[in-house]
C-alpha cells in the first residue's frame, strides 16, 4: 500500500508555555472514535508515532525506554510476580513487556477504547509484538476506573499506562481510584504509575505522591527519560503495601534478570537501583 507523502508538521500544545513538532513525513491513520481523534504517522527519527488528540502517546524509536521501565522494575523488584494487571496500555506496548516474564501466569489488561487496540494491531504491530495471541492475556474492554472499582481477586504487579489526567484518562489520577489500586494489591503487591514530566507537569506527581502517601508503606517515585515526553525526565509513581520490594539488592535484581532471560534495549539491574535516585527539583516537590 502507498501512502501520500507529506510535508506537513504535527505541533503537540499539551503545555501551555511549550509545544514540540515532529514532521509527518507519511500520514497512515487519522480517524476520530467515541472517545478520541487517533492518528499514525511515519516521523525519520521516531518511526510511526501514534497521537491522541494531538498529544503523543507512544513512538516506535523509543517506547522501549518506557514501557521497559514501567514493566521490569516492579516485576523484578517484586521476584515473584504471577498476576499482573494493566490499565491502559491499549497499543500492546507495556503487555508485551509484563509478558516477556515466563514467570507471570496471567496478564488482565484493561483498555477502554476497542478502536485503539485495533488500529494497533495494524498499524503498530511492532509494538504488541504477537502479545494479543498469548494465552495469559485477558483483554477487557471497559473503564479502567470501573474494573478497579469491581475487582476482587489480588494482583502482585498493578501497572497503570494511563494518558495525560485529561479526557478519558482523568478518573485515573483521583485518589477514589488509587484507592481501589491499594486495596487489590496482594500483601507485597507494587503500583506503578505514568506521572508526566515533572519539570513541565509538577502538580500531576504531587497529587499522585499525595495519595499514595496515605495508601502506602512505601511511596515515591523512580525515572526514565523519553525523547517524545518532552520537556525533562519522566516520573513513574511507586506505591507498594511493604517497602521489601524497593529494597532488593542489585545482585538480587540481576541474578533474577539473568534468570528472566529477557533482552532488553534501556532497563539494566543497575539502572533499576539508579532511577531511585531522584534530583533534588523532584524530591523537594514531592515532599512540598
Amino acid at each position: 500500500m502507498t501512502f501520500p507523502r507529506s510535508t506537513g508538521w504535527t505541533v503537540e500544545t499539551l503545555h501551555d508555555e511549550y509545544a514540540q513538532a515532529l514532521r509527518e513525513d507519511a500520514v497512515f491513520y487519522d480517524s476520530e472514535t467515541e472517545h478520541q481523534r487517533l492518528r499514525v504517522f511515519e516521523n525519520g527519527r521516531f518511526g510511526r508515532v501514534l497521537t491522541l488528540d494531538g498529544v503523543v502517546q507512544t513512538t516506535e524509536g523509543d517506547e522501549f525506554m518506557y514501557h521497559e521501565m514501567l514493566a521490569h522494575v516492579p516485576i523484578l523488584a517484586h521476584g515473584a510476580a504471577r498476576r499482573v494487571l494493566v490499565i491502559g496500555g491499549g497499543d500492546g506496548g507495556m503487555a508485551r513487556e509484563v509478558l516477556r516474564h515466563a514467570s507471570v501466569e496471567h496478564c488482565t489488561m484493561v483498555e477502554i477504547d476497542a478502536g485503539v487496540v485495533d488500529f494497533s494491531k495494524e498499524y503498530l504491530p511492532a509494538l504488541s509484538d504477537g502479545v494479543f495471541d498469548d494465552p495469559r492475556l485477558d483483554l477487557v474492554i471497559a473503564d479502567g476506573a470501573a474494573f478497579m472499582a469491581e475487582a476482587h481477586e489480588p494482583y502482585d504487579v498493578i501497572i497503570v499506562d494511563s494518558t495525560d489526567p485529561i479526557g478519558p484518562g482523568e478518573v485515573l489520577f483521583t485518589d477514589s481510584f488509587y484507592g481501589h489500586a491499594a486495596k487489590l494489591l496482594s500483601a507485597e503487591g507494587i503500583l506503578v504509575t505514568q506521572n508526566g514530566v515533572p519539570f513541565m507537569q509538577p502538580g500531576e506527581l504531587q497529587q499522585t505522591m499525595r495519595a499514595f502517601r496515605a495508601l502506602f508503606a512505601d511511596h515515591g517515585c523512580y525515572l526514565t527519560h523519553v525523547p517524545s515526553y518532552a520537556g525533562g525526565p519522566m516520573a513513574l509513581g511507586w506505591g507498594s503495601h511493604s517497602a521489601k520490594a524497593r529494597e532488593t539488592d542489585e545482585e538480587v535484581l540481576r541474578t533474577r534478570f539473568e534468570a528472566a532471560e529477557i533482552k532488553t534495549r534501556y532497563y539494566t539491574p543497575e539502572l533499576h537501583k539508579a532511577a531511585f535516585a531522584l534530583p533534588r527539583y523532584i524530591s523537594d516537590l514531592i515532599n512540598e
